[in-house]
């Protein structure tokens, strides 16, 4: 019972607010939607006439989330509730809450998290247009409402699915700084660090702006100089080593080894030693 008068609160009050709001939203004839595929990004959008663009992105190793970017980014510096609603020609479909959503601070953009996003797919799916609605439309008493259209989203919908499932399972900054510890006067590598290398070769492997891959051995301040200098030697030649078993380029690849001379951490505790002995791996593109 609480919830169908929620329903109908929501209800009533989109009806007001339709009454006296600036609209946007695409046409049938005009509501189109664009992919953009690649193994690193897929991006669906679709532009909303007069007002700027409706954008699904999903990047290798993250989840998808929405942004809507109007042309003049003065929209919504309030933020706007989102709600799934039926589109004109589908009448007794009560709307679905999906969230209130804040507006990005340096951008002024309404970005969306993945699980409402994931939302609005699903709303877009069935022929619900999410729909964005703040006060104040250019600071008068209007309110303004920002919907996206579900015409012709069925067939993207599709062909964005292809799309996700070709994505590496990382993106350049996920890789692009990383560190393999080791146990003390270790250093093989164990399973983890290898699974780690195992996603940095497939992603060099996969992107041709990558021009050069430096390997920096550490080690913690226990023991003598030239044993640690020795030991940072082995842990990033042991790294270099698998890299190339991997197929990496070995001209690609710079190998250093440092000793105890740059620590992360000051070497005070057991803790901080233990993150400063490790290789770091960090990728260079063009």
């Amino acid at each position: 019972m609480v919830r169908v008068r929620f329903l109908l609160a929501i209800i009533f009050s989109l009806m007001g607010l339709s009454l006296q709001a600036a609209t946007f939203r695409s046409s049938i004839d005009d509501s189109r939607w664009q992919l953009e595929a690649s193994k690193f990004s897929c991006t669906l959008s679709q532009v909303i006439p007069s007002f700027g663009s409706a954008v699904f992105l999903h990047e290798a190793g993250e989840r998808v989330h929405f942004v809507l970017r109007p042309t003049e980014n003065i929209h919504f510096s309030q933020g706007a509730s989102l709600v799934a609603e039926a589109a004109p020609w589908q009448p007794g479909i009560a709307p679905r809450p999906i969230g209130r959503i804040k507006p990005e601070e340096r951008t002024g953009y309404l970005e969306v998290a993945p699980e409402q996003t994931q939302n609005m797919l699903a709303a877009l799916y069935k022929g619900l247009m999410p729909t964005f609605t703040g006060a104040a439309w250019y600071g008068t008493e209007e309110s303004l409402r920002v919907s996206v259209s579900a015409v012709n989203f069925q067939s993207a919908y599709s062909d964005y699915v292809a799309c996700t499932a070709g994505l590496l399972p990382v993106n350049f900054r996920q890789v692009a700084r990383t560190a393999i510890l080791f146990p003390s006067s270790q250093w093989r590598l164990s399973d983890a660090s290898r699974e780690r290398l195992d996603l940095i070769a497939l992603y060099v492997k996969n992107d041709e702006a990558v021009s050069g891959v430096y390997v920096d051995g550490h080690s913690d301040n226990l023991g003598r100089r030239l044993m640690n200098r020795d030991i940072s030697k082995r842990r990033a030649e042991e790294v270099t080593a698998y890299l190339i078993s991997l197929g990496l380029d070995p001209a690609m690849i710079t190998t250093r080894y440092h000793g105890e001379r740059y620590p992360v951490v000051e070497n005070n505790s057991k803790k901080n030693r233990d993150r400063n002995r490790r290789v770091t791996i960090r990728l260079e593109r063009d």
